[in-house]
C-alpha cells in the first residue's frame, strides 16, 4: 500500500478554500496577498515555495477546519512553527498553516519533571519555564532561542549535548496529535486512546503488524537498530517499530521527527531532565584533524556534557570575534578545535570531571594547555560563537550565493576516517572553503558551504557532490545523512540509498496508513522525485551591503517587536530582495510580474517601514550582528529626502519645538478634564484618522507637561567646592514629557534626577541652552541623517563645555538617547544612563532600604546592546521585596512616536504584558516614551529607575547628619 498521488486542484480551490474558512476565522488570519504570502512562506533552507493561502489558525477546532477544507478540495497542507528549518521541511506552495496566537499554552508537571507545551512556545522559554526547578527539555538545538516546540519534536532536533539519549524521542511522555483525517488523539487520555483504538483499527493493527513484521525479519531489525544507535533523522523513526509493540506508542514515537508529513502535534509533553547548574568549557586546540579525532574517541565514555569539534576554517570564520583567544588567530593549517563542557550539580562534582577530563589530556598532544573556565561570560561566549558557526560561516560568501550546510553522522569509531573522506570530496568536487563542524561526541558533523545556482554548471557540481556524500556516508561507512535537521525536501531523494529498498518500502506503507490522500506536506521525506533537491533553489540577490550576508536563519524574529502584527527583520529582508530581484529584470519584466512589484512596494510602506520599531534587537541575535532597522532608516532616508527642509527648520528650532509639545500636553489635560477619558480619546481618533494618521492619537497615560523650570532651581550644596561635580542633560522625551495623570508619583525625571543627584551629594550642571539640545536620535530614526548629524554635533559642542572637556561624568536620562550617542561624540565624554550611572557613582553614596513592594522591571532595548539588562534588574532588586521581568517581553514598540501614530505596533508588542504584571505595585524602565506605552498596555504605572532608587534610599549625608 502506498500513498496516493491526486491530480493537481484547480487554480480557483485555494479561494474557495478561503471563502469557507471566512464562515469561522476572521480574514486577518486568512493570508493571500503577494507581501505575506512570500514573507511567512519563507524559511532557513535554500528552497523557495510560495503558498497560495495561508491560514493563522488560532485553537484546535480552526485547525480540523482547515484540514476538512484542505481534503475535501484534494490541496496540500504544510505546517510551519518557527521557520527555522533547514532542509525545506517548512515551505510549500499549497496551504500553509503558519502558528501563531493560540499556540503558546505550556503546564509545568509534577515539580519540574515534566512540562506540557503546545508547539508555539520557543524552546528557549521552555527551559526558562523549567529553571526555577533546576531542570530543562532534552533537546538543545543550536537555535533553541529561536526555534519553537513544534518544531523541535517534528524534526526530532537534537543539539549539542542531549545526543540520542535525551532528544524528543527519548524524553516524550505524551502527545495529543491531530491526524490528516481531523481526528484527535491524547495519549495522556485514556478514553482517547479506547475511542482511537475503536475508531482507527486499520492504522492501530496496521502498525502493530508492520512491527511484528520487522521483529520477524531479524536483519532489517538489526539494521533499525544500528542506524539509532548514531543520531538519525532520515526517514522516519522506524525504531518505533522495533522499541514498542503497541500501536498507540508506535504512533506516538513515529510522530517524532515525522515533519509534519503524518499529523499535527497539538501538544507535547516531556519528561524533562536535570539542568546542572554548575558549568566549566575548554576550547581544546589540536595540532590536526586525526589527533581531534581520537581525543573525541577517548572523550566518549568521559563525565562531559559536550564536546564540539571545529576545524581550522571553522575556526578562521570567528576568529575576530571580540573575546576569543589570540592564539586563534596562530594556530598553524590543518588544526582544530574541541570545545568541551563540563557539568555537575556542585563545585565538587564539577571539580571531580574536571580532573577525569584533564587526565585524559594528559596523552594528547595539544598546542595549547588545557584550560577550562568558570567565567560565566567567557563560557557564554564560547557557546554563542558555536552556535553561530553557520550563519557566520554565510556572512562571508559572496552576495548573491547561498550558503548550504548539510548534516551527517559516522559511527564515531570511523570519525577520523569519515571526515578526511568528506575533507576530499569537498576538494576533488571544487569546495575547498567548505568547513566542517559539529557535535563530535555523536560522530555528527554538519559541512558548510557557499553554494551559487545562477552560473552554468553550478546546479550539476552541486548534484555531484550529493551524490558522493551520500554514497560514502549512507553506503560505505554505514552513517546517517540527516542526524538531527529532518530530512525534508534535501534528502528526500536519498531516503532509499541509506536504507534500502526494504526500509524504503516501510516508510511508504507508514505514509498510507497516515495519509493515504498524500495531503500532509508531500515530498517532504518520502518522493518520488529524484531531482526534488535541485528544485525551487531560492534567490538571494544584493540589495543592500547592509543586510546582503544575511542567511534568512531566522534568529533575529523572536526579538521583534512587530513579529505578531507584521513583518519581522527576516521577513522585511525576504521582501526586499523579491522587490531587488524584480526590479532588475528591467524591461525583462512582464506586466504580471511588473504589478507585482508595485503592490509589493505598496504594502512593503506599511508592513516592512512604518511598522518597523528600527530599535536594533535583531542585531543582537543575529549571528553576523545585521540590524535590520538600519536598512529601513537608509529606504526612510531615500523616501523622505524631499522633507528634509522641514528637519532642519525643526532642528533650528527645537526649543520651541518641544515648547509646542508641552503646550499640546497642557491643552490634552484640558480635554481631559472637560471631555473625560472617553470623550478625548474619541475626538483624538477623528483628528487622527481625518490626518491620515499624522497627528498622532491621544492615549490615556500621555502624560503631563514636564515642568522645565526645575533645570534652573538651585539645590542645596550647590556651587560648593567640596561637592563632586556631575553633568545632567535631561533628553527632548523628559524635557517634554512629566509625570503621569494620577500617578502617586507626582514628580518628573528631571525633579526625581537632581534631588537624587543632591541626596548623593553632586553639584549639577546643566548644560547652556538645554532646552534647544538634542541628541539626533528622533532625526536618525526618520531617516533625516543629516540634521541628526548637526543636532549631535550641536550636543558634543556643549557637552564638552559642561563638562570641562570630559572631567566630568555625565548623566542623560533617557537610556536610548545614550546609546545613540556612543559613537557620535567626542570620545573624551563619558555619557551614561541611569542604570550604569546608579551603579557607578551613586550605590556607594546611598543607604538603601528595599521597599515592601512588588514591581515590574522593562529592560529596554537599549539596555539590551548596552548589555545593562543584568545590571537594571539587580538594581530593582536591591530597592524592592520582589521584582517582575515580564518574559516574552522585548522592545516595547513605541520607539519614540511609533506609540502614538502607529498604536498597534506598541500593543502588539506588549500582548500579554497585563497578565504579568497586574500583582505588582508600579514597574520601572529607563525611558519616558517606552514607559507610556508600558503604562498603557501593563495596566500600571510605569516610571524611571530613578525614581524606585530615590524612594528607597538616602544620602549617607543624611544619616550621618540624623546620628
Amino acid at each position: 500500500m502506498t500513498a496516493a498521488t491526486s491530480a493537481p486542484p484547480s487554480a480557483e480551490a485555494w479561494q474557495e478554500l478561503k471563502g469557507e474558512l471566512l464562515a469561522i476565522m476572521p480574514a486577518e488570519r486568512l493570508i493571500d496577498d503577494p507581501l505575506r504570502t512570500l514573507a511567512y512562506g519563507t524559511d532557513a533552507s535554500f528552497y523557495r515555495l510560495i503558498p497560495k493561502l495561508v491560514v493563522q489558525p488560532a485553537s484546535e477546532d480552526e485547525l480540523m477546519a482547515v484540514l476538512a477544507g484542505c481534503r475535501s478540495r484534494q490541496l496540500p497542507v504544510t505546517f510551519r512553527a518557527a521557520g527555522t528549518s533547514l532542509s525545506g521541511q517548512a515551505v510549500t506552495d499549497s496551504v500553509l498553516i503558519r502558528l501563531r496566537e493560540g499556540w503558546r499554552g505550556h503546564e509545568v508537571l509534577e515539580g519540574g519533571k515534566a512540562i506540557c507545551l503546545q508547539p508555539g512556545v520557543i524552546g528557549a522559554r521552555a527551559n526558562q519555564l523549567l529553571a526555577p526547578y533546576g531542570r530543562k527539555i532534552g533537546p538543545d538545538p543550536a537555535s533553541i532561542n529561536s526555534c519553537m516546540v513544534g518544531g523541535i519534536a517534528a524534526n526530532n532536533a537534537s543539539g549539542m549535548c542531549c545526543g540520542t539519549a535525551q532528544n524528543s524521542y527519548r524524553t516524550v511522555r505524551d502527545i495529543r496529535v491531530i491526524l490528516a483525517d481531523g481526528t484527535c488523539l491524547d495519549t495522556a487520555d485514556p478514553a482517547s486512546c479506547e475511542a482511537f483504538r475503536r475508531s482507527h483499527v486499520e492504522l492501530v493493527e496496521g502498525l502493530e503488524r508492520l512491527s511484528a513484521e520487522i521483529r520477524a525479519n531479524a536483519a532489517l531489525a538489526e539494521k533499525i537498530r544500528h542506524k539509532y544507535r548514531l543520531k538519525n533523522t532520515t526517514g522516519y523513526a522506524l525504531n518505533s517499530l522495533v522499541d514498542f509493540d503497541d500501536g498507540i506508542e508506535i504512533l506516538k514515537h513515529l510522530m517524532i521527527g515525522s515533519e509534519g508529513t503524518l499529523g499535527f502535534i497539538s501538544t507535547i509533553t516531556y519528561e524533562t531532565v536535570i539542568d546542572e547548574p554548575h558549568k566549566a568549557a575548554a576550547l581544546v586546540f589540536l595540532p590536526d584533524m586525526a589527533t581531534t579525532c581520537r581525543a573525541t574517541i577517548a572523550l566518549k565514555p568521559a563525565p562531559v556534557s559536550a564536546v564540539e569539534l571545529m576545524d581550522r576554517a571553522a575556526l578562521r570564520s570567528v576568529e575576530n570575534k571580540p573575546g576569543m583567544p589570540e592564539g586563534l588567530k596562530r594556530l598553524p593549517e590543518g588544526a582544530a578545535a574541541l570545545l568541551i563542557d563540563v557539568r555537575g550539580n556542585d563545585e565538587a562534582e564539577l571539580q571531580t570531571r574536571l580532573e577525569a577530563v584533564q587526565a585524559i589530556f594528559e596523552g594528547i598532544h595539544t598546542l595549547e594547555p588545557v584550560t577550562f573556565t568558570h567565567e560565566k561570560s567567557l563560557y557564554e561566549l564560547y557557546w554563542k560563537i558555536r552556535k553561530g558557526l553557520f550563519p557566520a560561516v554565510g556572512a562571508v560568501r559572496d552576495t548573491g550565493t547561498t550558503v548550504i550546510i548539510e548534516d551527517v553522522a559516522f559511527p564515531i569509531e570511523r570519525l577520523d576516517e569519515g571526515v578526511l573522506a568528506l575533507t576530499d570530496a569537498f576538494h576533488r568536487h571544487g569546495y575547498p572553503e567548505a568547513i566542517l563542524f559539529g557535535h563530535a561526541l555523536e560522530g555528527n558533523l554538519h559541512f558548510v558551504f557557499p553554494q551559487g545556482f545562477e552560473k552554468p554548471g553550478e546546479v550539476e557540481r552541486y548534484q555531484a557532490l550529493m551524490d558522493e556524500v551520500a554514497q560514502l556516508v549512507g553506503v560505505e561507512y554505514g552513517g546517517s545523512l540527516k542526524a538531527e535537521h529532518g530530512t525534508g525536501r534535501n534528502m528526500a531523494p536519498y531516503v532509499e540509498l541509506e536504507w534500502g529498498p526494504e526500509g524504503y518500502a516501510l516508510m511508504w506503507q507508514i505514509k498510507a496508513l497516515f495519509d493515504p490522500q498524500n495531503l500532509l506536506n508531500p515530498d517532504v521525506i518520502l518522493s518520488r522525485n529524484p531531482t526534488l533537491h535541485l528544485e525551487n533553489l531560492k534567490p538571494l540577490p544584493a540589495v543592500d551591503p547592509i543586510v546582503d550576508k544575511c542567511i534568512e536563519c531566522g534568529f533575529c524574529e523572536h526579538v521583534c517587536p512587530s513579529r505578531d502584527l507584521t513583518l519581522t527583520p527576516r521577513q522585511r529582508i525576504v521582501v526586499a530582495r523579491e522587490m531587488a530581484r524584480l526590479e532588475s529584470l528591467g524591461a525583462n519584466l512582464d506586466a504580471e510580474e511588473a504589478a507585482r512589484l508595485e503592490r509589493l512596494r505598496v504594502d512593503y510602506l506599511y508592513a516592512g517601514d512604518e511598522t518597523c520599531a528600527v530599535d536594533g534587537l535583531c542585531a543582537t541575535q543575529c549571528p553576523v550582528g545585521i540590524n535590520t532597522g538600519e536598512l529601513i532608516r537608509e529606504m526612510r532616508r531615500e523616501r523622505l529626502a524631499p522633507h528634509a527642509d522641514i528637519a532642519r527648520r525643526v532642528g533650528r528650532h527645537f526649543s520651541g519645538t518641544t515648547r509646542l509639545a508641552r503646550g499640546m500636553l497642557n491643552l490634552a489635560g484640558v480635554g481631559r478634564a472637560v471631555l473625560g477619558e472617553k470623550g478625548l480619546a474619541g475626538v483624538s481618533g477623528v483628528i487622527t484618522r481625518a490626518s491620515g494618521g499624522k497627528v498622532p492619537q491621544w492615549v490615556p497615560t500621555l502624560p503631563k507637561a514636564a515642568p522645565v523650570r526645575v533645570l534652573k532651581r538651585k539645590y542645596a550644596g550647590a556651587g560648593s567646592a567640596v561637592r563632586d561635580k556631575v553633568v545632567y542633560f535631561p533628553s527632548c522625551a523628559t524635557r517634554v514629557f512629566g509625570a503621569g495623570h494620577g500617578d502617586s508619583e507626582g514628580r518628573s525625571i528631571m525633579e526625581i534626577t537632581l534631588a537624587l543627584l543632591d541626596k548623593a551629594g553632586f553639584e549639577v550642571i546643566v548644560p547652556e541652552m538645554p532646552g534647544h539640545l538634542c541628541c539626533g536620535m528622533a532625526f536618525q530614526s526618520k531617516g533625516q541623517f543629516d540634521e541628526a548629524t548637526h543636532k549631535a554635533r550641536e550636543l558634543n559642542r556643549e557637552l564638552l563645555v559642561a563638562s570641562q572637556n570630559g572631567r566630568y561624568p555625565i548623566l542623560s536620562d533617557t537610556s536610548p538617547c545614550v546609546l545613540h550617542m556612543q559613537g557620535r561624540l567626542d570620545e573624551r565624554l563619558v555619557v551614561q544612563e541611569p542604570v550604569a550611572f546608579a551603579h557607578d557613582y551613586l550605590l556607594s553614596r546611598l543607604e538603601i532600604t528595599p521597599l515592601d513592594e512588588r514591581v515590574a522591571v522593562h529592560v529596554t532595548c537599549s539596555s539590551t546592546h548596552m548589555g545593562l539588562g543584568e545590571r537594571m534588574v539587580a538594581l530593582a532588586r536591591a530597592c524592592a521585596r520582589d521584582v517582575v521581568v515580564p518574559a516574552e517581553i522585548t522592545c516595547c514598540g513605541f520607539a519614540g512616536d511609533k506609540g502614538l501614530v502607529t498604536p498597534e505596533l506598541n500593543a502588539s508588542a506588549l500582548k500579554g504584558l497585563a497578565a504579568q504584571v497586574e500583582a505588582c505595585d508600579a514597574g520601572y524602565s529607563n525611558s519616558r516614551t517606552c514607559e507610556i506605552g508600558l503604562s498603557l498596555h501593563g495596566g500600571i504605572p510605569y516610571r524611571s529607575i530613578l525614581s524606585l532608587l530615590d524612594r528607597a534610599s538616602r544620602g549617607r549625608r543624611e544619616m550621618a547628619d540624623m546620628a
